[in-house]
């Protein structure tokens, strides 16, 4: 039931005023997107079709996987005495992080590049992409790497016949690498060009700054070729910052190496090399103590040799000039007496030779030439253990320093460590030095005991005493010297690396870039995004008023009724076009009044709008003509002065009219105009006067609009914008229902604050919205009064122009 008195403040209720909500409608947002499927799916199909085109001519990449095993070192022997001394944390696993610093190392990189011979890049030209050729060359480009080159920039090569080709730059990008200056490239001043484009394969291609010869292979006449030429340098950091390595586990000491690449055999080959370089020097690490005593060895082998010759010949010369050549039987007693206490005391001296050696390593920090103690004869297991333990220690700073800064944490602690194992081992070399110095004081003591038997003997066999004594010493001495050289030989070729490769470089068969799958539902999304992003910003830039529920819950009044777009060019179509629904629409608005004004016979009612254009003369005529319709007397009035329209409508002749009787004594009655339809006259506004505000404030219109009450039923005003002329808001006292008329797509949405501020601030009541030319459907399916909400498709009602259609034919429906 609706109240007697409709009351149009905030707080009444009113069964026209809609509750104001802050909720997004998803309905009408489906709707509203909707509206522009074909544009949506356009675009959807084009992002497929250049996210296809993308898969297909991009250039597809493969990731190169292997594993290597880090294997941790064995406890060496005796090292359970050298934790006892108190030097337990100097021995270390195999540092994983190390390690992986190592594969990623520059320098390892650079021996991989040099030694695959990367530095010349081919590439064939196909119609829409480039591919690198990395095997079956069909030429070959020949770098002289000891010159200014030019790199970074690419040629291009068509083949004219077997002999010749022309050469050109292809894209000029290069700069000039200097191998005195290997990480330092200039820009050139100027372009660079070549000498001349016709050369002769074989030929010295040389400039200032380029100097390269190319062979052909299998390159037929007509093929096109590009290459470019790249520095080693440039190309181990581009490798070692592409390669990834890390473990496969937190507990596992296993190292996963990948590439990405997009030719499969080249990141193959990379790999493979990079992991044969990184056991290769891991092995001449290992050989370099071999190497060490080997060399210590033949220092000492080569004093020893020439005494050896020297007693050799003494011994021999004694023998033959004093024909004696065996010794008695008691000289052979006190000979081999002394030929082991010689044979000992010998041994004992290249002890004491080595342990000067070492010291003498220590104090000059050339660790990494230390010999192996047990190579020489020494069996200390402390002191072994503390020599492999500072070789290792030399080993793995090499290794790091070529790595890692000095300030690197890892650096620093090999240095603590390698300070803290030195110290213990000069400490524990000078025991020994004092010890051995005692020994050899001890055989000392006992060789000379014994020299006193040896005086007891003829002279002659004393003489040959001392030269075979002589001799036996060098000859033991450097037999064992030959002994251990063989042992360090044989630990050498023995040597193996201690890390393994468990898996050699394999291509996955599948490109992981570009994801096609992945692209095609991109260009999908973006097809979708797009459009919608573009459609959202519009409406969020529009400033026109579309929407029926937005513009209802900007205005502080209900929005009585819609009135749909007229197609036809009739401008009165309820009297000439009566089953229309835009006449159907009227005859709805005409019903809601009977609640707004109840128990009235008379009715006055008022139309204005914001700006000229909104459609406020088209529905005061529609609605006059639609009360005519049902037999009420009805007079439309023109108080529009400055801009008539009505005489126009109704084809009349503004020749007269209220400006007429405002200004002179002519009477409203002679001004009257007669229509086709009986029930309903026309008051036209007549001429333009000079001053049609004043005119309309004069007493004399109240007058005449007292009188038109009493002679018609039903009054309509069409008067002027309120939003343009002041005189509208004086008019409302005369009506008894006020009409805002709206345009849809036409209104500005500030204009809603002229009607706004005409309830809060002008005190005008009774007064109502009205939305003209409503074409665009938000979704709503102009279920406020108009259109295809009512659906009248009955032959018994007559109406068979609009028929209700279909959700999803109104959400498909473009504007």
């Amino acid at each position: 039931m609706y109240p007697n008195t409709p009351n149009t403040s905030n707080s009444g209720q009113n069964p026209f005023m809609v509750q104001k909500e802050d909720e997004i409608d998803l309905k009408v947002l489906l709707f509203n997107y909707l509206q522009y499927w074909p544009l949506i799916l356009a675009s959807m199909i084009l992002g497929f079709i250049l996210a296809f085109g993308f898969n297909k001519y991009s250039t597809s990449i493969y990731k190169i996987e292997s594993s290597v095993l880090i294997e941790d070192e064995e406890p060496a022997l005796g090292m359970d005495l050298f934790e006892s001394a108190g030097f337990s944390g100097l021995q270390g696993k195999s540092n994983i992080e190390n390690e992986i610093g190592i594969l990623k190392s520059f320098s390892l990189a650079e021996e991989a590049v040099s030694e695959l011979n990367l530095n010349v890049q081919y590439y064939s030209e196909g119609l829409l992409k480039t591919t690198q050729i990395y095997q079956k060359l069909p030429i070959l480009v020949t770098v002289d790497w000891n010159q200014l080159q030019l790199v970074g920039g690419r040629f291009k090569l068509e083949v004219i016949d077997e002999n010749s080709f022309e050469l050109s730059i292809e894209n000029d990008g290069f700069k000039i690498y200097n191998p005195d200056d290997p990480f330092y490239k200039i820009l050139p001043e100027e372009e660079i060009t070549l000498k001349k484009s016709v050369y002769s394969f074989g030929e010295q291609i040389t400039s200032e700054f380029y100097s390269f010869k190319i062979d052909l292979i299998s390159a037929l006449p007509d093929d096109v070729l590009q290459f470019n030429l790249a520095d080693t340098p440039t190309l181990a950091l581009k490798y070692k910052d592409e390669l990834a390595v890390a473990p496969i586990n937190k507990q596992a000491s296993i190292l996963s190496l990948s590439l990405e690449t997009p030719v499969r055999k080249l990141g193959e080959d990379y790999i493979n090399k990079l992991m044969e370089m990184y056991l290769q020097r891991e092995l001449e690490e290992k050989n370099r103590a071999s190497e060490n005593t080997v060399k210590f060895i033949n220092q000492q082998l080569s004093g020893i040799s020439d005494s050896l010759t020297f007693s050799e010949n003494k011994l021999q010369q004694y023998r033959t000039e004093n024909k004696v050549f065996n010794l008695s039987e008691e000289g052979s007693v006190i000979f081999e007496r002394l030929q082991e206490l010689e044979k000992e005391k010998a041994q004992t001296e290249i002890n004491l030779k080595y342990y000067q050696t070492l010291r003498e390593y220590l104090d000059n920090n050339q660790a990494g030439e230390i010999v192996a103690p047990s190579i020489v004869g020494v069996t200390d297991p402390l002191l072994n253990s503390l020599v492999e333990r500072m070789s290792e220690l030399q080993a793995e700073r090499i290794r790091l320093t070529s790595n890692f800064t000095e300030q690197s944490p890892a650096v620093r602690e090999n240095a603590n460590t390698m300070q803290n194992t030195a110290n213990a081992l000069r400490e524990n070399v000078n025991s020994a030095i004092a010890n051995t110095n005692n020994l050899i004081a001890d055989l000392n003591n006992q060789i000379r005991m014994i020299e006193r038997d040896v005086n007891s003997l003829p002279e002659t066999e004393r003489n040959l005493l001392g030269y075979q004594r002589q001799f036996t010493i060098n000859e033991n001495i450097y037999i064992y010297l030959l002994q251990k050289k063989a042992e360090a030989e044989i630990t050498k070729a023995s040597n193996m690396p201690k890390n393994k490769i468990l898996d050699f470089a394999k291509s996955g068969q599948e490109p992981v870039a570009p994801k096609r799958s992945l692209n095609l539902l991109i260009g999908l999304i973006l097809g979708l995004i797009l459009p919608i992003g573009f459609i959202t910003v519009k409406d969020f830039l529009n400033t026109k008023i579309e929407d029926p529920k937005e513009l209802e819950n900007q205005i502080k009044v209900p929005l009585i009724g819609m009135i749909g777009r007229n197609n036809s060019e009739d401008a009165i179509p309820v009297l000439n076009n009566p089953r229309s629904t835009v006449t159907e629409s009227f005859r709805s608005l005409r019903a809601d009044m009977s609640y707004l004004s109840p128990h009235r016979d008379n009715l006055t009612i008022l139309f204005t709008s914001s700006i000229s254009g909104e459609g406020k003369t088209f529905v005061s005529i529609n609605v006059a003509s639609v009360y005519a319709l049902m037999g009420k007397k009805t007079v439309l009035i023109g108080l529009d002065l400055r801009k008539p329209k009505i005489a126009e409508d109704f084809g009349m002749t503004n020749d007269k009219g209220m400006s007429t009787c405002l200004s002179t004594d002519t009477p409203w009655q002679d001004v009257v105009k007669k229509t086709a339809h009986s029930e309903m006259d026309v008051i036209l506004s007549g001429p333009i006067p000079p001053n049609p505000a004043e005119l309309l404030l004069q007493d004399k219109f109240g007058k005449i609009v007292k009188e038109i009450k009493e002679t018609y039923d039903v009054v309509i005003f069409d008067c002027p914008p309120v939003g343009l002329v002041s005189e509208t808001k004086e008019l409302f006292a005369f009506s008894d229902i006020n009409f805002f008329v709206f345009r849809q797509g036409y209104s500005m949405k500030g204009n809603t604050q002229i009607l706004n501020n005409l309830v809060e601030k002008g005190g005008v009541s009774k007064i109502y919205g009205i939305l003209n030319d409503v074409h665009i459907d938000k979704g709503y399916g102009y279920g406020y009064g108009y259109g295809y909400g009512y659906g009248y498709g009955n032959n018994s009602y007559g109406y068979h122009e609009e028929v209700q259609l279909p959700w999803w034919k109104r959400a498909l429906r473009r504007k």
